[in-house]
């Protein structure tokens, strides 16, 4: 993560601000798991959580930030995941306020000024962000 975004979003949790994090499901607090017919689809009901991700992010959400997790499932083959996904996140321990399911948009690659690479996010830096 770019440091001073680092020091900037330090700077506004320490001066007490609650921020929204709008966090993607599939790749970024679970690992994504397969069909084995070489479809290339996603079985999202075999995904497996990853504990560590699900932690850090309970913590923010523990230290008073809005938590909405957000999918894309269903969005292209217009099937109805919510109920499923909702299920995870319980059986994961998850906790959040909202969750958009389907909704969000079908891409390819996401240019935002304000996203950050899963990967980063969660890399260990010994940086909080409660």
């Amino acid at each position: 993560m770019d440091q001073k975004l680092e020091k900037c979003i330090g700077r506004f949790i320490k001066q007490g601000y609650s921020m929204k994090y709008v966090i993607d499901i599939d790749g970024t607090i679970c690992h994504e798991v397969y069909f084995t017919d070489n479809s290339g689809k996603k079985d999202y009901a075999n995904h497996i959580p990853i504990p560590t991700r699900i932690r850090k992010v309970n913590a923010l959400y523990d230290a008073g930030h809005t938590i909405k997790y957000m999918t894309a499932r269903g969005c292209v083959s217009g099937v109805d995941y919510y109920d499923l996904t909702k299920n995870q996140l319980e059986e994961w321990g998850a906790k959040y306020h909202e969750l958009s399911v389907g909704k969000k948009e079908h891409y390819d690659i996401w240019i935002d000024d304000k996203a950050f690479w899963s990967e980063n996010f969660f890399r260990e830096t010994g940086e909080t962000y409660e």
